[in-house]
């Protein structure tokens, strides 16, 4: 094999590489099976402090783990995640191996359907970053949900030109590879 026919070969492998690297994940809720339950109360934002340091992306899949004869998982407003109402979710999950798929970016609320379980801290709030942000290598920290009650703000970084920038380079590259 010559040099040149190394380095294209080398090249689609490492474009097809980043192709495949942005299928969504299925990720256990809290990283452990037992973790959707009421917390310690020493720990009752245990959910919350895990998710805020995970990364999560359009296409991902949440899953969550627990006795469906004791408990269940509502999705719900933002409203109805901070008042614990449980009367009118967005969806409504009792099956024990709960399967919830991100299709969009922005926060998700989720709160326990079994009675007195949100009011103890059985709650979280997911926030899915946007197809732009998952594209960058460099990303920030994931952001704290309660900054999500404002509007969304600006980049403030080069972190935007990175992206038009990187498209441009895999083009230019794609392009050389199929001459």
């Amino acid at each position: 094999m010559t040099m040149a026919g190394f380095s294209r070969a080398s090249l689609v492998l490492v474009l097809l590489c980043l192709v495949s690297s942005s299928e969504g994940r299925e990720i256990l809720v809290g990283g452990k099976t037992d973790a959707w339950e009421i917390p310690n109360p020493s720990q009752s934002d245990s959910l919350n402090q895990w998710s805020e340091n995970s990364r999560f992306r359009i296409g991902d899949t949440l899953v969550w783990k627990y006795n469906s004869s004791q408990d269940s998982l509502l999705q719900v407003s933002k409203r109805d995640y901070v008042t614990c109402n449980t009367s009118s979710p967005i969806e409504e999950y009792k099956d024990g191996n709960t399967r919830v798929n991100l299709d969009h970016s922005g926060p998700y609320y989720f709160i326990s359907g079994a009675q007195g379980h949100c009011q103890k801290g059985q709650k979280l709030i997911v926030v899915v970053l946007s197809s732009n942000h998952s594209r960058h290598f460099g990303m920030a920290p994931a952001p704290s949900p309660v900054e999500f009650d404002g509007p969304a703000v600006a980049p403030t970084s080069g972190s935007a030109g990175f992206g038009g920038g990187l498209a441009v380079v895999f083009g230019v590259l794609a392009g050389w590879v199929l001459m």
